[in-house]
C-alpha cells in the first residue's frame, strides 16, 4: 500500500510541524510576543509605573531574583530573554527550520485547546459540584487581559518548565515508565494548591480545586506532548477568551 503524494506532503507538513514547534526554540520565540504584550499592557494599566496588580508566578520569581541579587522592574523579562538566547545557542546545532506560518498554526492550534479543555473541564466540574468555580471581584478588562497573558507566559514557565519539566527529569532515574504521569500528577497538584496560598490567595472551595487541578493537568500533558510555545498560548488564548466572556 503506497501513500499519494498529498498523503506523503501531509505527512511530512505534520511530523515536520510537530518536531519543530516543540523544540525550545519555537517555545521561546512563541513566548516572545506575549511577553512584550504583558509588560506593555502592564505599563499601560499602570500608568507608566509599576502596576499594582501582576501575576502571582511572576511576583515569586521575582521574589527568587531578589534572593539572588538580581532585581528591578522588568528582572523577570530579562531573565526570561537570557534563558531564550540560552535555548537558541543550545538549539544551535540541531538546525530547526524557522517557519512563519508555523507560529501561526501554533495560535491556531492553542485556540482550538483552549476552547475543547474549558468545555471538556467545565463540563466535568459542572456535573461533579453542579456549579462552576467562582471567580473574585473583576478588575477592569485591560488589567484582565494583561494577567490573562502574562499567566500564560508565568506560569508556565514556572509550572510547566521549571516544575513538571524538573519532576519528569528527577522521576525518570528512578522510574522511567511512570515518569511523565507522576510529574504531570504532582505538577497539577502544586499549580492547583497554589491558588489559596498568601494574603491574596483564593478562598477554597473543592469545586475550583478540582477546576484547577484539571486544568492544570490536562496543560502539563500538553506541555510534555506539544512543549512550552503550545502550552503557554493554549493557558493565554484560555483565560483571553474567558475574561472576554467568550467562552461564558
Amino acid at each position: 500500500m503506497t501513500l499519494s503524494t498529498m498523503d506523503r506532503l501531509t505527512w511530512s507538513f505534520a511530523g515536520g510541524y510537530q518536531h519543530a514547534t516543540r523544540s525550545g526554540t519555537y517555545g521561546f520565540l512563541a513566548a516572545l510576543p506575549l511577553l512584550i504584550l504583558y509588560e506593555t499592557m502592564m505599563l499601560v494599566v499602570g500608568r507608566g509605573g509599576i502596576a499594582q496588580v501582576r501575576v502571582g508566578a511572576e511576583v515569586w520569581i521575582k521574589q527568587l531574583l531578589i534572593l539572588v541579587g538580581f532585581g528591578g522592574m522588568l528582572a523577570t523579562g530579562i531573565v526570561v530573554i537570557l534563558i531564550g538566547i540560552g535555548v537558541l545557542w543550545y538549539e544551535r546545532k540541531k538546525e530547526i527550520p524557522l517557519r512563519p506560518r508555523y507560529f501561526g498554526w501554533m495560535i491556531v492550534e492553542s485556540a482550538f485547546y483552549a476552547v475543547v479543555l474549558a468545555i471538556l473541564i467545565s463540563t466535568t466540574v459542572g456535573l461533579l459540584f453542579a456549579a462552576a468555580p467562582e471567580g473574585a471581584g473583576r478588575p477592569s478588562l485591560l488589567t484582565l487581559l494583561a494577567l490573562s497573558i502574562g499567566a500564560g507566559l508565568y506560569e508556565e514557565l514556572l509550572f510547566r518548565v521549571a516544575l513538571v519539566g524538573g519532576l519528569y527529569y528527577l522521576l525518570r532515574r528512578f522510574a522511567d515508565n511512570a515518569a511523565y504521569p507522576a510529574a504531570a500528577l504532582i505538577g497539577a497538584f502544586v499549580f492547583s494548591a497554589v491558588h489559596y496560598l498568601g494574603p491574596m490567595g483564593d478562598a477554597f472551595t473543592l469545586a475550583s480545586f478540582v477546576f484547577r487541578f484539571l486544568f492544570g493537568l490536562a496543560l502539563n500533558a500538553l506541555f510534555l506532548w506539544r512543549g512550552f510555545g503550545v502550552a503557554a498560548w493554549t493557558h493565554a488564548l484560555y483565560d483571553v477568551f474567558v475574561v472576554t466572556r467568550l467562552l461564558g
